[in-house]
C-alpha cells in the first residue's frame, strides 16, 4: 500500500458504557437458564430480548461514533508484571461497530427464529442460555481493546461452539463433532498464544492502539534468525485464524459442526464466529502489512480453500452440508481480500455473507422442519408452492451468493476479484497466473451448486412422502421430530405427510435477512470504505456505474445458475452420466478430498497408537505396577508378620527374651 492509502485518521478515546453491550447477553444467558428450568417457553423470549436490547445499545453507540473519536472503557486493571500491565479494556471504533451490528442484529433474528425451531425441545432453556453466552463471548472478542481480552472472547466462542454443536450429546456422533471442533481450534490457538508471547517480549504491550504506534516506528522492527519478527507474528496470528475461520488445513471441523441445531449453524458457523479469524486480521492489519511474504501465503491458501470447498459442495446431498462447504468457500474469498491488504472489502463480504448465508441456513432449517426433519435433497422437491416464503428468501439469497447483480453478493465478490487482479495491487508479484483462473472457476461453481440445491429442494414434485420416517441429524427420536414439526406448524390443515410453511417467528427473520441480502450491497458499496477509513486502509474497488455494467460483470454467476437450473430440472440424466464417466473425480469430491482420512492416517491413528503404548507401558506397567506392587509387598509382609501373633504367652516371652539378648549384644559387644 502507498503511504497515502494507509493513512489513519488520528482518533481520541471517549469514555462510554461499553460493558452493557456484552453484559446484556450474559445476563440473558443466566436468566434464560434459571427461568427456563421452570418455564421453558420463557427462555427463548428472554434470550431474544437480551440480544435485541444489546442491538439497540449498539445502535446508540453507532449513531454517536465519529471519525475523530472512538469509545473506550477500562473495566478494571487485570494484572501487572515486570514490563507488562494489562487492563480489562473495551474499545468501540468503526470496525467494532460493524461487527457488533452483525452479531447483535442478525443474532436477534436468529434467536427469534429459534423460538419456533426449538419449540418442542425439552432442553431449549439450555440451548438459549448457550446462544446468549455465545453472543457475550463474540462481543467480548470484537470489543477487546487488547489481544488478551480478545483472546478471552476467542476461547469463549470456541467453548460455546463445542456446547452447541454437541447440544444433542446423547448421540455420540454429534458429541464427537463437538470434540472435533474443539480440538482443531485448540491447535490453531497455539499460534495465537505464540504471537502474543512474541509481542509481549518485543513491545511490552498487547494494546492495539499502542502496538500500532510502536510498529509504525521503523526502529522497533527486529529480526529473528534472519526473519522479520513481525512476519513470524503475522504467521502465528494467521495460524490462529485458520482454525476459527476454517481455512486449509484446519477447515475439517466446520462441515461436521452441522450436527448442531440449524440456528446454531446460521449464527455461529455462517454469520459470526467463523469470521473471527478475518476480524483478527483486520484488527491487526498494521502487523500483516509489514509481512508481505505471509500475505502471499494467505492468498494462496485462501484461493485453494475456496476452490476445494466449492468442489466438495458439488457432491453433497445434505442441504446443510452444501451450505457448510459453501461457507468454507466464501471464507476463502474473504481471506483473498485480506491477503491483498483490502481489509474493508473483506469486511464488506463479511456483512453480505452474514445476510445471505444466515438466511440460507435458516431457510434450510425451515425446510427441514416443514418436511418432518428431512435433510436429503434427493428426498425433497416441489416445495416452491408448499413453502413460498422459504422458497422466495432462499432464491434471493442464492442469487446473492452466486454474485448476480444487483444482489449483495455481487458487489462484495466483484470488489474482491478487482482487488485480486487489479493493476494497482502492490502484491501482484505473489499472484500467479493460475490464481485468477481458479477464482473464476470457484465463482462459477458457487452459482452452479447453489442453483442445484434450489432445483433439488424447491422444483419438480415432492419426492419424500414418507420423509417423516427418516432419521434427522438434529433430534434424538422420530416422535420428537413429528411433534415438534406439527406443533410449530401454522398450517394445521395439512396432512402430516405434507410439507408446510414455518410459523411467523421463523419466516419473519427470513424476510428481513432476504431483504438485506438483496439491497445491502448497493447501500454499502460506497459508504462502507469511507466509514471504515479511520481504522482500515483504503483499497480501490471498481463500483459498477450502470445496470448493464453490473449484468456484464455477473456473467459467470448467470452461466452457473443457468446450467444448474437446466441440468437439475430438464436434463437430470446428464449429471449422472457425467458423474459415472468421471468416477475418480466424483469420488474425490464426494470423499471431501479425503482430508479426514489423511489426517486419520497421519495424525489420529498414530496418536491413538502412541497413547495406547504409553498407557500400557507408563500407566499400566510403571505407575499401576508401582502402586500395586507396593500393596503386594505390604500384603506379603503382613501375612508373614501375622504368623508371629499366636496368642500363646510362652511364644511372646520367648520373643521378648530374644529381643533382650539382641539389645544387650548391640549395647555391650558391638
Amino acid at each position: 500500500m502507498s503511504n497515502a492509502a494507509i493513512t489513519v485518521i488520528n482518533q481520541t478515546a471517549v469514555h462510554a458504557q461499553l460493558g452493557i453491550v456484552a453484559g446484556l447477553p450474559l445476563l440473558g444467558s443466566a436468566l434464560a437458564y434459571v427461568v427456563g428450568r421452570k418455564n421453558r417457553d420463557a427462555a427463548g423470549w428472554i434470550a431474544t430480548a437480551a440480544a435485541a436490547l444489546s442491538f439497540l445499545w449498539v445502535l446508540k453507540l453507532f449513531a454517536a461514533l465519529s471519525p475523530e473519536h472512538y469509545f473506550e472503557q477500562r473495566l478494571a486493571p487485570w494484572f501487572s508484571a515486570p514490563g507488562l500491565s494489562v487492563d480489562f479494556l473495551l474499545r468501540f471504533d468503526q470496525l467494532t461497530a460493524v461487527m457488533c451490528l452483525i452479531i447483535t442484529g442478525i443474532g436477534s433474528l436468529i434467536h427469534l427464529y429459534s423460538i419456533g425451531y426449538m419449540a418442542e425441545d425439552e432442553s431449549r432453556h439450555r440451548f438459549f442460555s448457550y446462544m446468549n453466552l455465545f453472543l457475550f463471548s463474540m462481543l467480548t472478542l470484537v470489543l477487546g481493546g487488547n489481544l488478551l481480552v480478545l483472546f478471552i472472547g476467542w476461547e469463549g466462542v470456541g467453548l460455546c461452539s463445542y456446547l452447541l454443536i454437541g447440544f444433542w450429546f446423547k448421540n455420540l456422533d454429534y458429541a464427537g463433532a463437538g470434540r472435533k471442533a474443539f480440538v482443531v481450534n485448540r491447535i490453531s490457538d497455539a499460534g495465537m498464544l505464540l504471537a502474543m508471547f512474541l509481542l509481549i517480549q518485543q513491545f511490552g504491550t498487547l494494546d492495539f492502539v499502542q502496538l500500532r504506534a510502536l510498529i509504525g516506528d521503523p526502529s522497533t522492527i527486529v529480526t529473528v534468525g534472519g526473519v522479520g519478527l513481525l512476519s513470524i507474528v503475522a504467521a502465528c496470528l494467521f495460524i490462529g485464524a485458520t482454525g476459527k475461520s476454517a481455512q486449509i488445513p484446519l477447515f475439517v471441523w466446520l462441515p461436521d459442526a452441522m450436527a448442531g441445531p440449524t440456528p446454531v449453524s446460521a449464527l455461529i458457523h455462517a454469520a459470526t464466529m467463523v469470521t473471527a479469524g478475518l476480524y483478527l486480521m483486520a484488527r491487526t492489519n498494521f502487523i500483516f502489512d509489514m509481512a508481505p511474504s505471509v500475505m502471499g501465503v494467505i492468498i494462496i491458501i485462501a484461493v485453494l480453500t475456496a476452490f476445494i470447498a466449492a468442489t466438495i459442495a458439488l457432491a453433497q446431498n445434505d442441504i446443510k452440508k452444501v451450505l457448510a462447504y459453501s461457507t468454507v468457500s466464501q471464507l476463502g474469498f474473504m481471506f483473498m481480500a485480506a491477503g491483498m491488504g483490502a481489509y474493508w472489502i473483506a469486511i464488506f463480504h463479511v456483512i453480505t455473507h452474514a445476510l445471505f448465508k444466515g438466511c440460507l441456513f435458516l431457510c434450510a432449517g425451515s425446510v427441514i422442519m416443514g418436511c418432518h426433519h428431512e435433510q436429503d435433497m434427493r428426498k425433497l422437491g416441489g416445495l416452491a408452492k408448499l413453502m413460498p416464503i422459504t422458497f422466495a428468501t432462499y432464491l434471493v439469497s442464492t442469487l446473492a451468493i452466486a454474485g448476480i447483480y444487483p444482489f449483495s453478493g455481487y458487489q462484495s465478490k466483484h470488489a474482491i476479484v478487482e482487488a485480486l487482479i487489479g493493476p494497482d495491487n502492490p502484491l501482484h508479484v505473489v499472484v500467479a497466473s493460475w490464481v485468477p483462473i481458479l477464482v473464476s472457476i470457484t465463482a462459477f461453481l458457487t452459482a452452479f451448486y447453489m442453483t442445484r440445491s434450489v432445483a433439488l429442494t424447491f422444483f419438480g414434485s415432492y419426492r419424500g412422502a414418507n420423509g417423516h420416517d427418516h432419521h434427522d441429524a438434529n433430534h434424538d427420536t422420530k416422535a420428537k421430530h413429528d411433534s415438534h414439526a406439527d406443533k410449530a406448524s401454522s398450517h394445521t390443515s395439512h396432512d402430516s405427510h405434507q410439507p408446510h410453511e414455518s410459523p411467523w417467528v421463523m419466516t419473519l427473520p427470513l424476510i428481513l435477512l432476504g431483504t438485506g441480502a438483496t439491497v445491502a450491497g448497493l447501500l454499502l458499496q460506497s459508504a462502507l470504505p469511507e466509514f471504515l477509513s479511520p481504522v482500515l486502509p483504503r483499497a480501490h474497488a471498481h463500483v459498477p456505474a450502470t445496470v448493464v455494467e453490473g449484468i456484464k460483470g455477473s456473467w459467470l454467476g448467470i452461466v452457473g445458475v443457468f446450467l444448474g437450473l437446466i441440468l437439475y430440472t430438464k436434463l437430470q440424466i446428464v449429471p449422472r452420466v457425467i458423474g459415472s464417466a468421471f468416477m475418480p473425480i466424483t469420488k474425490l469430491f464426494a470423499g471431501k478430498w479425503y482430508f479426514d482420512e489423511l489426517y486419520a492416517a497421519l495424525i489420529v491413528r498414530p496418536l491413538e497408537g502412541a497413547s495406547q503404548a504409553l498407557w500400557r507401558i507408563v500407566d499400566s506397567a510403571i505407575i499401576d505396577g508401582t502402586v500395586n506392587g507396593t500393596g503386594k509387598i505390604v500384603d506379603i509382609n503382613g501375612e508373614w508378620l501375622r504368623g508371629t501373633q499366636t496368642g500363646q504367652i510362652r511364644h511372646y516371652l520367648l520373643l521378648m527374651f530374644f529381643a533382650a539378648v539382641v539389645m544387650l549384644v548391640f549395647c555391650f559387644v558391638l
